[in-house]
């Protein structure tokens, strides 16, 4: 995959009062999903190399992004590629990006940094940085009930 070398990676984080396996649990199972991230129904089996997908409704329209499961490393690492059609850029590997939920766990708490890279500028940075932002505080919502 070309990365754009230039524009820095959006990350988010959160500390969440659970432990790391319940975290990874929010993180994968679809019907958590759904709960805390807008909706979203995701597909996917989480075996690496495997297909994903993300369905649901923003700002009114449908969308059905995808991509491929780049990591699995339970409870520690979740990563993937994320292509969406909504950009209207076509579907190449230079307009994906790699999403990384990185997990630390520490005494009943854990710490959850979202990584999302191959950015294609600052504007998208930003942007994403504050989606990434809502739905992690969404997920530290979700996981602390």
């Amino acid at each position: 995959m070309t990365t754009h070398q230039s524009v820095p990676d959006a990350t988010a984080t959160t500390t969440i009062a659970a432990p790391a396996v319940a975290v990874w649990h929010a993180l994968t199972d679809p019907s958590d999903i759904a709960q805390y991230f807008f909706g979203t129904q995701v597909e996917t089996d989480w075996i690496q190399g495997h297909p994903i997908v993300w369905r649901g409704e923003w700002q009114g329209k449908p969308y059905a992004d995808h991509g491929t499961v780049l990591a699995v490393d339970r409870p520690h690492r979740l990563a993937m590629s994320h292509f969406s059609p909504m950009t209207g850029l076509a579907d190449e590997p230079q307009n994906y990006h790699t999403v990384t939920y990185d997990l630390a766990a520490d005494d009943g708490h854990t710490t959850v940094t979202v990584t999302q890279g191959n950015n294609r500028s600052s504007d998208e940075v930003e942007g994403s940085t504050q989606t990434w932002s809502t739905v992690l505080a969404a997920l530290k919502e979700h996981c602390e009930r």
